[in-house]
Order: C-alpha cells, then sequence, then structure tokens
C-alpha cells in the first residue's frame, strides 16, 4: 500500500495555481533574506571602518566613488528601510494567499470524506459515533493543509534558503562554514529519536478529541432521558474524567515538542558559539574583516533558521500523519452499497401503481454468524399493504431495510419488477422508496423545506397540496412563519403527531411507488392517531406498502398480514382467515390485544 502522504497528494493537485504562487513567494523571501545582511556589511567596512577599500566588489566602488560617506550611510540606511518593507510585503502576501488555499484545502477534503461518509452503509455508522466521524470530517480532515503548507513547501523553502546561504557563508569563510555545519548531524539524531513519539502522542489525543466530540453528540442528543433520570450530573463527571485524559495526552504530545524544540536550540546555540569563538580568533589576526564576521553571524542565523524548520518538520509531519490516519481509515472503509458493473436505472412505472417487490429464499445478517434473517420467500403486488407482526427482534425492520438497499443480503435476493436490486442503480432504486419511521427525522429547517426534501425542485403548491393531504396544514398555518418557520433539532418544537403528519406530507410529496412504515402511530393518542391514519390511508393509495405495526387498527386495514419470528415468515393471509386459522398470528393478536392464552408464538416453524 502507499504512504499516506503520497495517497494524500492527488487531493492537493486543484490547488496547483495557488502552491504555485506561495512557492514563489517563498523564494522571493529568500532572496530577500539573502540581500539584507549586505548594507550592514558595506557600512561598517567601507563606510565607517574604511577597511577592504583597496579591493571593493565593483557595485561596492561604484557607490563608493559617486556618494560622499555621509550620503551612502542614508542610502544605507534607505535600502534596509526598503528590504525590511519588502520582506513585510512578501511575508503578508504568502500569508493570505496560505490561508485562502489551507482552507480550501480543508474544506474540500472535508467534502470528500463527508460525501464518503453518506455513502457508508448502515452497518459502518451502527458501530461508529457520529461525534468522533464529525470531528474527522471537521478538524482531521487539516491533515492535507498540514501536509503541504507546514511540510512539503517549507522543505523545499528551506532547502533553497539552505543552499543559498551556504553557498554566501562558503564564499566568506570555508573553515567557519565547516564549523557551522558541524551542527547538521545531531539533528538529525534528534529527528530519529523525537519523530515516533510526537505521532504516537499525537495521535493518541486526536483519538480522545474524538471521543470527547462523541460523548457531547450522544448526551446532547439524548438530552430528554438524561434530565428526566437525573443524570445530568453523572454524564459532566463522564465529561471531565474524559477531558482530564485529553488534557494529560495533550501535555504529553507538546512535551514532546518542546524536548525536540529544546534540543535543536541547544544544538544551534552551540554551533553559534562554536563559529562566534573561532569567528572572533580571525577578526584578531585580520584574516575577517569586522563588518564580514557581523555579515557571517547574520547569514548563519539564516542558515539555522532553516536547518531548525526542517528539523521542527517533523513535528508538523507527525501531526499531519496522525490526523491522516484517521482520515484515511474512513475511506479505507469498503462497507459500502455499491453500484455493480452493469447497474441499470429501475424503469419507471405508471403514475398511481406501485411495483412488484419479492424475496426470494433471502438470508442475512449484521455480523458473521448471526444472521436475523432467514430464508425469507415473500412477494408484494403492486398496490398491496402487507403487515408486518412479530415480537420485538423478529426482523421486521431488518427486512424492510433490505428494500431500500441499505444492506446486501447474504443469500438470496430482494427483486423490484423482476430486477435484482444489485443490477439496478442505487439512486434509482431509492427514488423509488419512500419511508416514514417511528422516530421521524426532521431537519432543522424550514417546514417548507422538510416536506420537499425528497423533492428539491417542489413547488410551495405542491408543498402545501402534500401537507393537506396529510392532514398538516391547519398547524402548520399556526406556526409563527407558517411553512417558512425553522423547526428544532429533530423536531424538537413540533409534537409527536406533527412530526409524523410532517413525514408523511414529505412521502407523499415524493410520490414513490413502494411505500415503508415503520409503526408510525405506536407513540400517538388515539385522536392522534386517527388524524395520522387518514394521512396513511391517502399515502398508501396505488402503492405497494409495507408497514410494520403493533396496533390492531392498523394491521385491520392491511390487504395481507405477515407474521415473522425469530428472523421467518411463520404465518401470512388476511387478518380475519388467519385469526380463524388459529395459528401463530392468533395467538399473537390474543397476548397484543387483550384476549388471556397461555400459548406464544413458536421460535419457529
Amino acid at each position: 500500500m502507499k504512504p499516506w502522504w503520497r495517497r494524500l497528494a492527488p487531493y492537493a493537485r486543484p490547488h496547483w495555481r495557488g502552491l504555485t504562487g506561495i512557492s514563489l513567494l517563498m523564494l522571493l523571501g529568500v532572496g530577500m533574506d539573502v540581500l539584507k545582511p549586505w548594507p550592514t556589511k558595506i557600512l561598517v567596512d567601507h563606510v565607517l571602518l574604511n577597511q577592504n577599500a583597496a579591493h571593493p566588489p565593483a557595485w561596492i566602488a561604484a557607490l563608493l566613488a559617486e556618494h560622499s560617506p555621509a550620503a551612502l550611510i542614508g542610502i544605507l540606511a534607505a535600502a534596509t528601510v526598503v528590504l525590511f518593507l519588502g520582506g513585510q510585503i512578501v511575508a503578508v502576501a504568502q500569508g493570505y494567499l496560505t490561508a485562502g488555499v489551507g482552507n480550501r484545502m480543508i474544506y474540500d477534503l472535508g467534502a470528500e470524506l463527508f460525501d464518503h461518509l453518506q455513502r457508508l452503509s448502515m452497518r459502518f455508522h451502527g458501530r461508529r459515533p457520529a461525534g468522533d466521524l464529525v470531528r474527522r470530517v471537521t478538524s482531521e480532515s487539516g491533515c492535507l493543509r498540514d501536509l503541504v503548507l507546514s511540510v512539503c513547501l517549507p522543505i523545499i523553502t528551506s532547502v533553497v534558503s539552505l543552499a543559498a546561504m551556504l553557498a554566501v557563508l562558503w564564499r566568506m569563510d570555508r573553515f567557519l562554514s565547516l564549523i557551522a555545519l558541524l551542527a547538521v548531524p545531531p539533528l538529525a539524531l534528534l529527528v530519529r529519536l523525537f519523530a515516533g513519539p510526537m505521532e504516537r502522542r499525537t495521535l493518541r489525543q486526536m483519538e480522545l478529541q474524538g471521543e470527547m466530540a462523541s460523548l457531547a453528540e450522544q448526551t446532547l442528543t439524548a438530552l430528554p432521558v438524561v434530565q428526566s433520570f437525573c443524570r445530568e450530573q453523572y454524564e459532566t463527571d463522564r465529561f471531565r474524567r474524559l477531558s482530564t485524559q485529553t488534557v494529560k495526552a495533550s501535555l504529553h504530545a507538546i512535551t514532546a515538542q518542546l524536548q525536540f524544540q529544546y534540543g535543536t536550540s541547544s544544538v544551534t546555540a552551540l554551533g553559534t558559539a562554536a563559529v562566534m569563538l573561532l569567528g572572533g580568533l580571525h577578526v584578531l589576526r585580520g584574516s575577517v574583516s569586522v563588518g564580514g564576521l557581523l555579515v557571517f553571524f547574520a547569514y548563519l542565523a539564516s542558515l539555522y533558521a532553516p536547518l531548525q524548520s526542517l528539523a521542527m518538520l517533523s513535528s508538523g509531519f507527525a501531526s499531519a500523519a496522525a490526523g491522516a490516519r484517521r482520515v484515511l481509515e474512513v475511506f479505507d472503509a469498503d462497507e459500502v452499497v455499491p453500484d455493480l458493473p452493469g447497474a441499470k436505472p429501475l424503469p419507471p412505472c405508471r403514475e398511481g401503481q406501485g411495483r412488484l417487490v419479492r424475496f426470494e429464499n433471502v438470508t442475512f445478517g449484521y455480523g458473521p454468524g448471526r444472521p436475523v434473517l432467514h430464508g425469507i420467500h415473500l412477494e408484494a403486488r403492486p398496490g398491496e399493504t402487507l403487515a408486518l407482526v412479530g415480537r420485538t427482534g423478529a426482523g421486521k425492520t431488518t427486512l424492510v431495510s433490505l428494500i431500500p438497499r441499505f444492506f446486501d443480503v447474504w443469500e438470496g435476493c430482494v427483486a423490484v419488477d423482476g430486477l435484482d436490486l444489485r443490477q439496478i442503480q442505487l439512486t434509482s432504486l431509492r427514488a423509488q422508496v419512500a419511508v416514514v419511521l417511528q422516530d421521524p427525522f426532521l431537519l432543522p429547517i424550514s417546514v417548507a423545506d422538510n416536506i420537499g426534501y425528497g423533492r428539491p425542485h417542489a413547488t410551495r403548491a405542491e408543498i402545501e397540496t402534500a401537507a393537506g393531504a396529510a392532514n398538516a396544514a391547519e398547524f402548520i398555518e399556526r406556526l409563527p412563519l407558517g411553512y417558512d418557520t425553522v423547526i428544532g433539532e429533530r423536531g424538537a418544537t413540533l409534537s409527536g403527531g406533527e412530526k409524523q403528519r410532517l413525514a408523511i406530507a414529505r412521502a407523499l410529496l415524493k410520490d414513490a411507488p413502494i411505500l415503508i412504515l415503520d409503526e408510525p402511530t405506536s407513540s400517538l393518542d388515539a385522536q392522534t392517531e386517527a388524524l395520522v391514519m387518514e394521512a396513511v390511508e391517502r399515502l398508501k393509495q396505488g402503492r405497494t406498502t409495507f408497514i410494520i405495526a403493533h396496533r390492531l387498527s392498523t394491521i385491520r386495514r392491511a390487504d395481507r398480514v405477515v407474521v415473522l419470528n425469530g428472523g421467518r415468515v411463520v404465518e401470512q393471509g388476511t387478518h380475519a382467515a388467519l385469526l380463524a386459522a388459529r395459528g401463530p398470528y392468533w395467538r399473537f393478536h390474543a397476548v397484543q390485544f387483550g384476549r388471556r392464552t397461555s400459548v406464544d408464538i413458536p421460535r419457529a416453524v
């Protein structure tokens, strides 16, 4: 497998223009740094001390000949200001461009990660805390920016700067240059010693931050339960314990970085001291001028700066590597329900007509060796309503989850109009299925946008018509802004019946030929249930409907009742026929709706 940095590199290609501009500005900054010490050298050697005046370089000789010492001092002072301001302008432009390119890298990679997460199966998301995945999208996606802007480009700049400074120093004094380069081997050793610990500690810090985000998300999502059981202090204590661990991990990571910084600073300080000692002796012997030594020290600082930058890049590399591991872990997840080669769109059906849905010897489970459904044979004809009944855990929700292909079956197949779902393009299939859940998922957007979520280009008139058919128009019009009212997170500002009717309106507007209803009235009072069921009856018309139900009023309206137990279909037929047969459904009916019996549904048939 490619190393992580090579796998991330393609995501940087769309930003090549900005990266080219940043690189040019970096090189221009290096050129400014090379020129900055020269006004000081000319001032000291050729103006103040008049050293080396007999054989100055040609361009210096021209300055000395054309200007008086006083004028030359003014020129050199002006040159210093120009170089300083030029360097600042380059730095500001580079910083602005870097910020723009860096943010675009973060958001583009985050968008790719977000898109991939949406395509992963429900099985993947069932095992991963949502808060941790959110952190990977919003924070760890910065690993690409760190890799390119904090590692790769600084390497190029530091190498160019190092080469330029070393070339100048070598021309000035080869012996002192060799002494300065003695700092390189200890710096390389420090990089080797500290790179691994910095990466491991940074990764641990990120993992704990992801756990904190997950805990906060889980607790705030379940806030009604937390408050009703007075568990606020318990959850706060959990968060504090986790935050304490996160702080410790952060301090461990910072400790490794500080130790590394202290080591590199010590090495460069010793190198500077050695050059100062030997350079001073050279000045006393007359082999180096005072200005030359000052310039050498200036370049020495500019030499050690890129050396330290190169050494410190291991810290940035470690941080980028830790984030990349968490990002690539998501990209590497193969739990995707893919479009198979040659998959085709599902042909449209006539308006108001359902589709034939068939389960053929279907076996499926969520974990290896633990099947939930066993050899299911079932057929729902166009326009027919099937009520799925059975005890909790019988496999009802799992069965209907296979229709929009949230999961792929282990054995057998699920077919729509004779086509195996795996031969149909996924978006085309799901466009043909509408779902209304027991706990309807509503987004914190306007009422109109929630209803139109499955048909984003629907007109306001179509949205209002769907709301009317779902018996939702009356309560919507009482809201402060009507259809433009923004509802709370997960519909927290609405009652259960209101949320359910909005979900039905959303399904009505989608107008899909296959409908799945998962206990739509289980938590509603009788009056609200009547309104919802009236809307459900309109929704079911002409559609192939699967309804998971425990209420007798819902079951009686079905064309056929399918009894599941232990992941198997144990009985099916009309409500009246199954009661007359006095089999598993009769026993279920007796227990569920008040008739006393000691006989329960058998585990298998």
